[in-house]
């Protein structure tokens, strides 16, 4: 083993996170816990991972629940593919009436990539696989010097053969942890607690005064911007929303009224402007949104898609964000 790798679990062994799927083998509670953390900050994925845990305690009843339960529960993570990934993962993992020990049995799984499969399979059943996240390729490029582009086919290459090469056999899965760790709380994008550091010594970019320098990052795509109206719709204590289809953001949770120009069909009376101006941040899109309450007189015919439900009834369906932003925008005597 590399004195990299002795260092990089001998740090793990002292600062690792005590974290709760890291108090099992059980490789449903870790895959979950994997699934929930992509594009998730740990402080915000345990209270879900928690409440997914207490609601499918195991992968049959995840695969025996509906889709609109999953989604529901994972109201406020955003990117929802992942959760119905994970629940038709959960689907074909009970199908087949085991979990899947091998790597090439995981990356199988609906929504299972080349990271969360090292990841599940050396934690769980000591596969040695070695994960490349965006904290293993700061710590790699910044300790050994590595300036190739991250994002590039030519830096995945790379970076991966040599994670894989400084993996230590006997223990992947700590190791695994021990870098997401590592790169989470000691080598952070900012200010990196270099003094402090047990690799200082060996660092290629704190010799050359780099750390900031790297790892190097290829430029996005633009993020585009997008206009629309939402207007939540109330008659006789009602409200309309629709189911959003696939090819889009949000697919298979519940929006109001959606409207991209002025509002056509809409009456100027009983509509109210709540909030104009609104931005919504997505990984490459920003969403410009005017909200809007429209009360009217008589009973309106409503587009396509769309159906009458209780507004005591909100709580039951799926929505984004933007839409629970809305709710908060409406009148207190007004709020479901």
């Amino acid at each position: 083993m590399s004195v990299f790798s002795d260092s990089i679990l001998a740090w793990y062994d002292a600062y690792g996170r005590d974290l709760p799927w890291r108090r099992t083998r059980d490789p449903y509670a870790i895959w979950l816990s994997e699934i929930i953390l992509q594009q998730t900050r740990i402080a915000q994925g345990q209270a879900y991972w928690e409440r997914f845990m207490a609601a499918f305690p195991d992968v049959e009843a995840l695969a025996a629940a509906e889709e609109d339960e999953v989604l529901r529960l994972w109201q406020g993570l955003g990117y929802y593919s992942r959760a119905r990934n994970l629940h038709a993962a959960a689907r074909q993992i009970a199908a087949a009436g085991r979990f899947p020990d091998t790597l090439e049995g995981i990356r199988a799984l609906k929504g299972v990539g080349d990271y969360t499969a090292a990841a599940v399979g050396s934690i769980a059943f000591g596969i040695p696989a070695a994960v490349v996240d965006g904290n293993v390729y700061r710590v790699l490029a910044r300790h050994f010097g590595i300036s190739t582009p991250v994002g590039s086919t030519a830096a995945r290459k790379e970076f991966s053969a040599l994670a894989q090469s400084l993996l230590p056999p006997d223990r992947p899965g700590d190791y695994n942890q021990g870098m997401m760790d590592f790169g989470a709380l000691q080598c952070t994008p900012a200010s990196p607690a270099c003094l402090l550091c047990p690799l200082a010594k060996s660092c290629a970019a704190l010799a050359a005064g780099a750390v900031d320098r790297l790892p190097v990052k290829e430029k996005g795509p633009a993020v585009q911007e997008r206009r629309f109206d939402y207007v939540y719709v109330r008659f006789r204590g009602r409200t309309a929303i629709r189911r959003r289809g696939p090819g889009d953001i949000w697919t298979g949770l519940y929006e109001p009224l959606v409207v991209d120009q002025r509002l056509p069909g809409v009456a100027d009376d009983g509509l109210r402007l709540l909030k104009a101006g609104v931005r919504h941040q997505l990984t490459h899109r920003t969403l410009l949104v005017d909200f809007y309450l429209w009360e009217p007189d008589g009973e309106p015919s409503l587009p396509e898609g769309y159906q009458w439900i209780d507004e005591t009834e909100l709580d039951r369906y799926a929505k984004p964000r933007l839409f629970e932003l809305l709710l908060e925008e409406l009148p207190e005597s007004g709020r479901p």
